[in-house]
């Protein structure tokens, strides 16, 4: 099954399906279908297949008379539900990622790093069945965990999707003739050591997109891009979420708010000999010494680490609900046909 022939995440729920149950106090818990299951809570115990068979939307009630809402979990849900190697670029920068950097139909588009997948998830969906995403992750273990999340979204892994275990500075060249890439997107802690062969393998016109943490990367990268020459001048800004409270006349922000995850620089790579005209600015300090220069290392920045143990429990419940996905995907292919009949 490839994207443009997959089905439509729809119709009644079925065994290997990921189901979000929304349980008493608005609690959520997503499994996924197996005819033995059971979801044990302190408020009793709600067997799966007491789901199987039900449309999307329904609500069972448990052993002890507790009703659950089960809905197929939406792209956001799952992403913030995944099994996590790498910390997840969240839905907000996601959606912003694919507008900004204009991820089109029919698009071929680079990534870097993978992570867990939760990106690569939204532009699996923006590229359609004729783009092409190949993602560069450096770390075999992270791989394994993104491949098994988007095998478990997609019901199996996208035959537009491609995943290259390797340093980008040194894969790009040798998986791109130059000028052939339309979109980059890069998720790593120092993009400007790959910014010279991301503007080799870019057509003139196409976007560079870098999602960064700190704002000691953000200005770092920002001076790099201005200093090769090869493209526009860069934009960057971040993206914040507030929630509202709307219950009859109580209508207020929420306490709470997703509020700065990362920041998005974008620029456009030039046309080969093109010299874009300067901007004029007033007076700042855009100069930098050496010892600003090391504030700016990946190691001063800093890496989030996770443990092998941790790392290889994530892995498996990745694979896990990857093969459950492939089981529903197996019987929506055999059920389809005599399922309205």
């Amino acid at each position: 099954m490839t994207q443009s022939t997959a089905k439509r995440p729809s119709g009644p729920f079925r065994e290997g399906d990921r189901v979000q149950l929304t349980g008493p106090k608005g609690r959520l818990h997503t499994v996924t279908l197996r005819e033995d299951g059971e979801l044990h809570t302190h408020h009793g115990v709600l067997r799966h297949r007491d789901l199987i068979g039900l449309p999307d939307g329904s609500v069972v009630a448990n052993s002890s008379g507790h009703d659950y809402l089960a809905l197929r979990p939406l792209l956001r849900d799952f992403a913030m539900s995944m099994p996590r190697g790498a910390a997840i670029v969240y839905p907000k920068d996601a959606a912003q990622i694919v507008m900004q950097a204009d991820v089109f139909p029919g698009a071929v588009v680079v990534e870097a790093g993978v992570g867990s997948g939760a990106l690569s998830l939204s532009l699996l969906r923006a590229i359609g069945p004729a783009g092409r995403l190949v993602s560069f992750e450096r770390r075999d273990d992270f791989a394994d965990v993104a491949r098994g999340n988007v095998a478990t979204f997609f019901g199996e892994t996208p035959e537009t999707w491609e995943v290259v275990v390797g340093d980008l500075a040194e894969q790009l060249p040798a998986q791109f003739e130059a000028g052939t890439v339309d979109r980059v997107v890069l998720d790593m802690l120092a993009p400007w050591e790959c910014m010279d062969v991301v503007a080799d393998a870019l057509t003139p016109g196409g976007v560079v997109l870098c999602y960064i943490a700190t704002a000691t990367q953000l200005s770092r990268v920002a001076e790099y891009i201005r200093a090769t020459g090869l493209f526009t001048d860069p934009d960057a800004s971040e993206t914040m979420v507030r929630g509202w409270h709307v219950e009859g006349l109580a209508v207020r922000p929420d306490h709470r708010m997703v509020a700065h995850t990362g920041f998005l620089l974008t620029a456009r790579r030039l046309a080969p000999g093109a010299i874009a005209p300067s901007v004029k600015r007033r007076a700042s300090k855009s100069s930098y010494g050496d010892e600003d220069v090391e504030l700016w290392t990946p190691g001063a920045v800093g890496d989030r680490e996770i443990n092998d143990k941790n790392l290889r429990k994530r892995a498996r419940e990745a694979a896990k609900a990857a093969e459950g996905a492939r089981l529903a995907a197996a019987a929506r292919d055999t059920g389809d046909a005599t399922e309205y009949a």
